[in-house]
């Protein structure tokens, strides 16, 4: 009976030994901690709304065809000292409405309705030069220094951005900032197009819990404002109606125009043309920027009567809230 257990018990520790070992015990409370340790980008809520108007989805502008996860993790804009772009502190006008820019950090708290920006712009130059990021913390304000750099609240939420003001806009009555897509998304503005905000700006100095570089910003000197201040009385003047234009006018056609803004500097003008041919589709005359006397005039038609001119800028008016200027050239 022994011998024939024993070539039995031999063979089954064979076979033990040739199977694969048991897998060991897993522990679900260890596994747990190492997937949350581990780091990956946030995924992004996706907007879930679709709108025409308000700054959100309008026209063919939006939120860019793939959107990357992450925009929560994307860290709000590091305030520092930087000298400021010269072009974008000179006066300009916009839809007979006149603008005078800071020409230096200055205290400003403002609340108002924030719009934002999207793919339409991504990439193309701002007003101090540097291409159009919709993902990176940044925004447009009609008169704050460029660069310089805000905090901007929701209302609604309370939840805080701090963005780098990089462009000009918006140029609509009721608004008083334009959001980047990634800084909208963070306060919750984008699938309501526009929200309520405080904008406040940020200067070396103010108990902000901010650390700026230890540089002292240059202050303009006295042939600076004279400058300004000239410039600034041209940009008025050429915002009146004109019974002529002048000789630098002679490429345009001549005729009866809607003069939309005037800048000394042509890539603010350009910026402008770019951001009301998305605003105001609809149009159909040419819009073109006319270099004259060191002044870029946005202009549209022309328009074979005044009563024609005064019937496009009372739509103008009423869809951004500022009517344009009708001039003869």
């Amino acid at each position: 009976m022994i011998r024939t257990i024993a070539p039995l018990a031999l063979a089954l520790l064979l076979a033990a030994c040739g199977s694969a070992p048991p897998a060991p015990l897993q522990n679900p409370t260890v596994d747990r901690e190492k997937q949350a340790n581990s780091k990956s980008p946030t995924p992004t809520r996706k907007p879930t709304a679709t709108l025409k108007r308000g700054g959100g989805f309008y026209k063919d502008d939006g939120p860019a065809d793939d959107i990357p996860d992450g925009l929560d993790d994307i860290p709000d804009a590091e305030p520092k000292w930087e000298p400021l772009h010269k072009p974008a502190t000179k006066p300009y006008a916009v839809l007979g409405k006149e603008y005078v820019p800071n020409t230096a950090l200055k205290p400003y708290k403002a609340r108002g309705i924030a719009s934002w920006y999207g793919k339409k712009f991504h990439g193309q130059k701002t007003s101090i030069g540097e291409p159009y990021d919709m993902f990176a913390m940044t925004a447009a304000h009609t008169t704050l220094a460029l660069p310089s750099y805000a905090r901007v609240t929701s209302v609604q939420s309370g939840n805080s951005v701090i963005v780098r003001i990089i462009d000009r806009g918006p140029f609509h009555a009721d608004r008083i900032i334009d959001l980047s897509y990634t800084a909208a998304y963070k306060l919750g503005l984008i699938n309501g197009g526009s929200g309520l905000v405080e904008v406040e700006a940020i200067i070396p100095g103010e108990a902000t819990g901010t650390t700026y570089a230890q540089l002292t910003p240059p202050r303009p000197g006295k042939a600076e404002n004279d400058e300004i201040e000239q410039q600034s009385r041209r940009l008025a003047l050429e915002e009146m109606p004109t019974e002529a234009g002048t000789a630098s006018d002679g490429a345009a056609a001549k005729g009866i125009y809607l003069q939309l803004g005037a800048f000394a500097n042509a890539d603010n003008a350009e910026s402008l043309k770019n951001h009301l041919l998305r605003e105001l589709d609809w149009l159909s005359e040419d819009m073109r920027v006319n270099p004259g006397d060191g002044v870029h005039r946005l202009h549209l038609g022309p328009y074979a009567s005044r009563s024609e001119a005064e019937r496009v800028a009372g739509r103008i008016r009423t869809i951004l809230g500022y009517q344009p200027t009708i001039v003869s050239r």
